[in-house]
């Protein structure tokens, strides 16, 4: 467990971000720091070099601790998030978005059972297990939780429902975790915990960055996309705060794309 900004516990909400060190994760710490939360990195190394944009949440008065968690190992689910509660001294927001890619692309046909449950083990698994054991640990605090506004948000992708036949376990997982989204959000809501999820398009991360073709490029250039650009971490971080801050109060269970209009059906 690693530090940057020491201050005095429980004064801003506290957010998790998991896979928070890299790409739309870290874009998602930065801009929560910036909107007034601490944040808690959860990731896989064990001692990594933090990342630099962590300054911002320092500048913005905050504060990071990092612990080291795969989320498909369900064990270590509830120490991590006691951890997180005694260092920070409260709970208000999980962002779902650790997940793995489908790497190597493979034909629907030709996949193996070993990478579809790997799949599964860390993007759906390790995902309704977290969010279950941070909602049970919202609703035992009850009332002696500091009054915020409590959330659960989702990152899922355009492969939830839209079809990649060489992703196809990315695509089940993804399109799992939407009706994930909804279940909770329907078991959640009497409690005041909203669920959110956010849908991001063709976005520039490290993990994008690996498959090692033009193909993003290429649908951006024949229009697919109506704002023609890729998206950014900050473009799902904006989206991240503006739902953990609760400026969309009277919604939940609903997913929101991030996308640059790539949704948008069009026959031409």
């Amino acid at each position: 467990m690693s530090e940057t900004h020491q201050k005095g516990p429980g004064a801003r909400p506290v957010a998790i971000v998991t896979g928070g060190l890299q790409g739309l994760g870290l874009g998602a710490v930065v801009e929560l720091g910036r909107s007034g939360f601490d944040v808690a990195i959860v990731d896989l190394p064990e001692a990594p070099d933090m990342p630099p944009e962590l300054a911002e949440v320092e500048a913005a008065g905050g504060r990071t601790l990092y612990y080291a968690m795969d989320i498909s190992d369900l064990a270590r689910h509830g120490s991590v998030l006691d951890a997180i509660a005694a260092d920070f001294g409260r709970l208000d927001c999980l962002v779902n978005n650790a997940g793995i890619a489908a790497r190597p692309l493979t034909d629907l046909l030709d996949l193996q059972p070993d990478a579809f449950d790997t799949s599964v083990d860390i993007n759906l698994r390790g995902t309704f297990f977290l969010t279950q054991a941070f909602a049970k640990a919202l609703l035992a605090a009850g009332e002696t939780a500091p009054e915020s506004y409590k959330s659960i948000i989702i990152i899922t992708s355009i492969a939830a429902e839209l079809s990649f036949t060489d992703r196809s376990q990315y695509c089940v997982t993804k399109s799992a975790l939407s009706m994930v989204t909804k279940l909770f959000a329907a078991r959640l809501g009497a409690a005041g915990i909203h669920v959110h999820e956010i849908r991001p398009g063709l976005m520039e991360t490290p993990m994008t960055a690996k498959v090692g073709n033009d193909t993003i490029a290429r649908l951006i250039a024949d229009g697919v996309v109506p704002l023609p650009r890729q998206g950014q971490p900050e473009d799902v971080g904006k989206t991240v705060a503006a739902l953990a801050t609760g400026a969309l109060p009277y919604m939940t269970g609903q997913p929101i794309w991030t996308a640059g209009g790539l949704n948008i059906p069009r026959i031409l």
